[in-house]
């Protein structure tokens, strides 16, 4: 993982840490003492600007900071990464223009696919690329409690796709359903390295939530995401 210096709005976030065939919700190194520290001390937001309005939401580099400072540096242009098509290494803003490629009504939308970047609504794949198997060409481990731990009781929570133990790359979901709903989610004992598999959460919706419904009902690909804002500011989603 590149480690470059941000601006002064992602500087927040990089203190933070030292820094997917389907990604679908069914090796960094880690964070230093210090930068976990730091991270508690500060709040962080997300703000989606999509193509049917905003969803915001708190980052949790507390609970997960190995995975906030890539989703940060990731939406904010300062980290690199592999183009899916060319192969050449890159950087700018990762998830502006990519679409909501996988949604199911009453569980969740799925994005972060880069391949996805400027596709028509309504696709499923670019120049035989389907959708849900690109990422950045680098993959980074769970960061997940103890089986029995709940981390899906709200709803409108942001957490990592995978396919399978630690696979994280940049394609993540925002939860409508929550609690006996979506039990499939949560953190369980598996024979993973750290005896525990699931779903990094590193974010709780605090605005605009009700969008995430509406994205689903409207189908795979027919939302963009047309910008990720990373601010220290609660969002108002208007």
């Amino acid at each position: 993982m590149t480690r470059p210096t941000l601006s002064a709005i992602a500087l927040a976030a990089l203190a933070f840490a030292t820094t997917a065939r389907a990604q679908a919700p069914q090796n960094e190194p880690k964070a230093g003492k210090p930068a976990a520290q730091a991270a508690a001390s500060r709040d962080l937001y997300a703000v989606f600007q999509t193509s049917r309005g905003k969803i915001g939401v708190k980052l949790l580099p507390s609970e997960a900071p190995i995975t906030v400072a890539n989703f940060v540096e990731l939406a904010t242009g300062k980290k690199t990464y592999k183009d899916p098509f060319t192969n050449e290494q890159k950087k700018g803003p990762y998830f502006d223009g990519t679409l909501f490629h996988r949604v199911i009504p009453g569980f969740m939308i799925q994005g972060g696919d880069p391949a996805t970047k400027s596709a028509a609504f309504g696709t499923s794949g670019v120049q035989g690329l389907p959708f849900g198997v690109s990422g950045p060409g680098y993959k980074f481990d769970d960061e997940l409690p103890k089986p029995g731990t709940t981390l899906f009781e709200k709803p409108c929570v942001l957490a990592m796709a995978n396919s399978g133990p630690n696979t994280n790359g940049s394609q993540f979901f925002i939860t409508e359903g929550y609690g006996a709903r979506v039990p499939q989610l949560e953190p369980r004992a598996c024979d993973s390295k750290s005896g525990v598999c699931g779903y990094t959460r590193f974010g709780q919706g605090v605005c605009g939530c009700d969008l995430v419904g509406q994205i689903a009902r409207a189908g795979n690909s027919q939302t963009r995401l047309e910008k990720v804002t990373i601010q220290s500011e609660p969002p108002t989603c208007k």
